[in-house]
């Protein structure tokens, strides 16, 4: 596959957008897309990688690769430095034309939240503590979207979602989107939490 290099200077939905349309190709790897993004645009590289979860596709290993990606994205902006992507993650290989069906699909959201994201609570989005604070963020995420849940209902789709509250917050400078992620967080981890005690309930039902 072969990308042309765009700057980022655009809304996220554009950016997105014009990643989609240049995807060609049988196979297509992670430095395909960060190669049309550039380095400078590593939210909207964590936006991307959100919106295969936004929709029922599923492509095996998506969640574990992704999201490792963007809990190393979530710890260079937590260190202020550009994030370290190890070349064995950026040479993985994935299906193009089921990748770029599941982003097209996927950017109705993207599009959902740029209608109604301004800046706003600047206190969240804003000054080198808070940069730290929401790198830990999409790091939890980052860990809620590798949970061994996959095949349960919203197991990758409420992890995505407060990654993807969380990047276009910190992008468009909008102190609700990025409240809206750490709520969305919250109710991952209650989830997850819910999924668990049942499953030892149920097992403790069957060895009882």
């Amino acid at each position: 596959m072969n990308l042309n290099r765009k700057k980022i200077e655009t809304m996220p939905s554009e950016s997105v957008e014009y990643v989609i349309k240049n995807i060609s190709g049988d196979m297509v790897t992670l430095r395909d897309i960060i190669n049309v993004i550039g380095r400078d645009g590593m939210l909207v590289f964590c936006i991307l990688l959100t919106l295969p979860f936004m929709v029922p596709v599923s492509i095996p290993g998506l969640s574990t690769l992704f999201g490792l990606v963007i809990g190393l994205i979530g710890a260079g902006i937590m260190t202020h430095r550009p994030p370290w992507l190890p070349d064995r993650l950026l040479r993985k290989k994935f299906p193009a034309e089921r990748l770029r069906l599941a982003l097209e699909k996927g950017t109705v959201w993207i599009h959902r939240l740029e209608r109604i994201s301004r800046p706003s609570i600047p206190v969240l989005t804003y000054g080198l503590g808070m940069a730290r604070v929401n790198g830990l963020m999409l790091i939890a995420g980052a860990l809620l979207l590798m949970a061994p849940f996959g095949l349960i209902p919203f197991s990758n789709t409420l992890p995505g979602l407060a990654i993807l509250f969380l990047a276009i917050g910190v992008l468009q400078r909008d102190g609700r989107s990025v409240l809206l992620g750490y709520m969305t967080l919250v109710l991952t981890l209650l989830y997850f939490i819910f999924l668990l005690l049942g499953g030892i309930a149920f097992l403790h039902g069957v060895i009882s």
